[in-house]
């Protein structure tokens, strides 16, 4: 039981490990924002966040 519990919590350490390497090793290393308003590709294809669009149909009137 013991064995079990130790290799699952030195598995996770692992992977913990592996994800934050490029925070560990780069001076200005962070996670790029995955939010759909900080794509510049979604921003060139016009799509925005559905919170954007929310506040946009409510200030045309439109939020049926």
């Amino acid at each position: 039981m013991i064995e079990t519990l130790l290799i699952s919590v030195l598995i996770i350490a692992i992977g913990i490990a592996l994800l934050c390497i490029k925070l560990i090793f780069r001076k200005d290393g962070e996670f790029k924002s995955m939010h759909i308003h900080d794509s510049q590709a979604m921003k060139d294809r016009g799509i925005h966040c559905v919170m954007d669009q929310d506040r946009e149909a409510r200030e045309q009137g439109k939020a049926y």
